[in-house]
């Protein structure tokens, strides 16, 4: 037995957790969160008309036809934040070793927010929007939020979840833990992947919220089917990855930590959706999109908090839409040489609206690519975690998704470049 922790503590992780009990459980930190934001949208709203902090239409890219306030994401965050104080009051009846939700995660958030809120109010330089959200992910780095992911890479590929080796200096030996340093880069990249992906899908009103509301539920499926599915030796392979005073102080494995950031997240959306979806009163700014994609790439590492790199492809999965939309763009903008940052009116949400017609069909469309992609992904993690089918396939699922697109995009760029060319020929 892993020393701080007994016998009867890893029985009560693993007895009589079902995810309808664990559904019952943590209800308030959905409850809570859904009407904080549902009635201090409004509120900010005033806030933002009066410090004119309101997105005006001045390109063919902005669909909306008047100026419409940001500061939505700080109603996002409000709602966020009571969810979690709320997991700390009145959720009852959880495993006693379930871990509450670690700090350093509210502490990237306060990060994300800081720098979206600057940017959408002063429009600060990217390399300062870059630079708070590494700050953000060196938070989750601190605190292992993620880093076992490498762990779990390494061990899959090389037969080993620790590389590590000595630098001979002239005044001593200075140790090199290469997993460490690979969990700290995989935090930095899914920390600036998924914010601006999160970022780049929000084009039309109720977009952003709408998918990000979905991706939740998708997330929240898997991790309670994973809290349910959690044996006596998955608790002492987590609580072997972690320090024994945590271990000891806070309890053992993230499965509830999990849980309350998919319903605080969730709870959050759906409040602020009523407010966001066309016509929209509200949007939610660089502040919203920046801090809904960290919530949903804080939740993906942690479901790798037992190296399970599998799972975390999972969630990737079920993160779908901002990841398809950032291939399509990435492969159609390399494709025709133009640079990546450049800004263009063929997002996925832009034909997506020119073929259908409306802002509503477009959106309501995307919403059902997402449902598709993240039932994919949970379908993914449960058949893996029942044993009814390899690691190898999470793998393979994987690459033909999102390599498939990738395809897509680059048939896309070259029609584009197609195009281009016949339309200089004509002028």
């Amino acid at each position: 037995m892993t020393p701080g922790i007994s016998g009867e503590a890893v029985e009560a992780i693993v007895g009589d957790v079902t995810p309808w009990v664990l559904v019952v459980d943590y209800l308030p930190v959905f409850v809570f969160s859904f009407l904080a934001v549902l009635f201090v949208t409004p509120l900010f709203r005033y806030l933002a008309i009066t410090a004119d902090v309101v997105d005006k239409p001045d390109s063919d890219r902005k669909v909306h036809k008047k100026a419409t306030p940001y500061l939505g994401g700080l109603a996002v965050f409000t709602g966020i934040l009571i969810g979690i104080a709320v997991s700390y009051v009145l959720v009852a009846g959880e495993p006693s070793e379930y871990r509450p939700l670690p700090l350093s995660i509210v502490g990237g958030m306060i990060a994300i927010v800081f720098t979206g809120l600057a940017d959408d109010v002063w429009g600060w330089d990217p390399r300062l929007k870059v630079a708070g959200q590494l700050v953000a992910a060196a938070l989750l780095a601190l605190n292992d939020i993620g880093t076992q992911v490498a762990g779990g890479f390494l061990g899959y590929f090389f037969g080993t979840s620790m590389i590590e080796f000595s630098v001979p200096l002239p005044f001593g030996v200075i140790p090199v833990n290469v997993t460490e340093w690979v969990g700290t880069a995989i935090i930095a990249i899914f920390v600036l992947g998924g914010c601006n992906a999160s970022n780049l899908i929000d084009g039309l009103d109720g977009l952003l919220s709408g998918t990000m509301a979905i991706i939740a539920m998708g997330l929240l499926a898997l991790s309670l089917i994973m809290a349910a599915s959690l044996t006596s030796t998955d608790v002492e392979i987590i609580a072997k990855g972690i320090p024994e005073s945590i271990a000891t102080a806070e309890g053992v494995t993230l499965s509830g930590a999990r849980i309350i950031l998919c319903m605080a997240l969730l709870g959050s959306v759906l409040g602020f959706l009523p407010h966001n979806f066309n016509p929209a009163t509200i949007f939610l700014g660089d502040c919203g999109s920046l801090l809904l994609g960290y919530c949903c790439v804080v939740i993906i590492l942690m479901l790798g908090e037992q190296g399970q790199t599998h799972l975390v492809l999972a969630g990737l999965l079920i993160f779908g839409i901002p990841i398809v939309d950032t291939i399509l763009a990435i492969c159609r903008r390399k494709v025709q040489g133009l640079q990546m940052s450049a800004p263009d009116a063929s997002h996925l949400h832009h034909v997506l609206k020119n073929k259908l017609g409306g802002v509503k069909q477009a959106v309501l469309a995307i919403y059902g690519l997402e449902f598709c992609i993240a039932t994919i992904g949970v379908v993914l993690g449960s058949l893996v975690l029942r044993g009814d089918l390899r690691v190898l396939w999470a793998y393979v699922v994987f690459i033909v998704v999102y390599g498939a697109v990738c395809l897509i995009g680059i048939r896309m760029g070259l029609i584009q470049k197609r195009a281009r060319a016949i339309s200089g020929k004509i002028s």
